[in-house]
């Protein structure tokens, strides 16, 4: 073996172990998440200030609203400096966040926790993705993204039996909390250890990398970027919704325990949505090696799969059965696992390598701001008796417009001269 080929084999050990070590950060974030969700009704018994659905869709929304408006701000500090700082320092703050989440007495305070929370969110996902692309350039970036959001649905599937630890006498919504705070501390000191940023390329000057504003002028003037954000956001309306408010939403049309409505709304669709990530970033891959949209048409596929799954759950209350909302509910994984998994890859192929982060935080900013008005109205909506059907409707109504969205963008060549390592 000559030295370029020990090189590359290298590359190739190195960039699987970043998305090895990412995963669990992932898992802990989207965990919080849907912890809170998912243990609505012991929150709100014990914190009786929050008292209307109006207000806790506020606690949800002002957590989206604050990871959104930072997000391009850790992104750019991803791009600028170091993707690994960026993400070990939101490890260390998520975890801290998330202990303090257990023992907060307030409506006042829960609310402050939770926007707090979205500061050290916002700085995790962009710096994530874009190290795992910057490793992963071309024939596995697909499988790779869908390996680590693998790591989503997973925390998402654990949050959902939280349900279990929220209705037990002995450990309670706060212990939850607890424990998961402690475990993300002691995960951070190895992810700092054994992280790495990848290795730069030589051509590439530190002036690649632009200040803040021209990084902003370059992104908003590419006409592909602001089809992506439009397209990354409208489907994540529904997709909040679904991880924020489906638990509740089951626990009310189908008279269930917080243990079982928790493990309905997350289970079964997360676990769709791993198969999909997986299918999703295999088809992809392969599907680039015919054509530069490869990756296009198979997030616009998921998305089809979307329109019909959203109609299915708004209706399936009116059938008097679980199985109906939880067979829709797994359509709308799988296709969300298509979609998910080809987000930042679609992004690789619009911005170059050193605006990635930024360009994902600034989709972040959009999709998650609207996400948050989507929880805050869809509790505002069920306040005022407005009937399933109608609210999910919209959602699949927004679904329909991103596949034509999608498929105006047009992919050019952002990685001349940076050749992947051997896989």
């Amino acid at each position: 073996m000559n030295a370029t080929d020990s090189m590359n084999t290298t590359l190739s050990r190195q960039a699987w172990l970043v998305v090895a070590l990412l995963v669990p950060v992932a898992l802990l974030n989207y965990l919080d998440r849907q912890m809170l969700a998912t243990m609505k009704t012991s929150v709100m018994a014990d914190i009786p200030g929050i008292g209307v659905e109006a207000n806790w869709g506020k606690i949800l929304a002002w957590f989206k609203w604050t990871y959104a408006v930072l997000s391009p701000i850790g992104g750019y500090l991803a791009d600028r400096f170091s993707r690994r700082h960026v993400i070990a320092g939101s490890l260390f703050a998520w975890s801290a966040i998330t202990w303090l989440t257990g023992h907060v007495t307030t409506y006042e305070q829960l609310l402050a926790t939770r926007a707090i929370m979205g500061i050290s969110e916002a700085f995790y996902i962009p710096a994530a993705l874009a190290l795992i692309a910057d490793f992963h350039r071309g024939p596995t970036r697909s499988k790779a993204v869908g390996m680590h959001q693998m790591g989503i649905y997973c925390g998402v599937i654990l949050g959902g039996f939280s349900g279990y630890a929220a209705d037990s006498a002995n450990h309670g919504w706060r212990w939850a909390f607890d424990v998961c705070g402690l475990v993300g501390l002691a995960y951070a000191v190895p992810l700092f250890l054994l992280l790495r940023n990848a290795p730069r390329d030589e051509s590439e000057s530190h002036e690649a990398r632009p200040a803040p504003m021209a990084a902003m002028r370059e992104l908003l003037a590419n006409r592909s970027f602001l089809l992506l954000v439009a397209y990354f956001t409208l489907p994540a309306l529904a997709g909040w919704v679904v991880r924020d408010w489906m638990p509740a939403i089951l626990k009310a049309e189908f008279n269930l325990g917080q243990g079982k409505a928790g493990v309905s709304a997350s289970l079964f669709w997360q676990t769709a949505a791993i198969v999909g990530a997986v299918l999703g970033g295999y088809l992809a891959d392969r599907w680039m090696r015919q054509t530069p949209r490869g990756r296009i048409y198979v997030s616009a596929i998921g998305m089809s799969l979307i329109v019909p799954a959203m109609f299915g759950v708004g209706y399936a209350p009116q059938t008097g059965h679980l199985e109906v909302a939880v067979g829709f509910l797994i359509l709308f994984g799988l296709g969300w696992g298509f979609f998910d998994c080809n987000n930042m890859p679609i992004l690789c192929q619009v911005a170059r390598p050193e605006l990635r982060a930024t360009g994902y935080g600034l989709m972040n900013l959009v999709s998650i701001s609207c996400g948050g008005f989507a929880d805050y109205g869809f509790g505002a909506l069920r306040d005022r008796a407005v009937p399933l059907f109608g609210i999910f409707s919209i959602f699949a109504s927004a679904a329909i417009l991103s596949v034509l969205l999608v498929l105006m963008i047009r992919p050019r060549e952002t990685e001349i001269g940076l050749q992947p390592p051997s896989h």
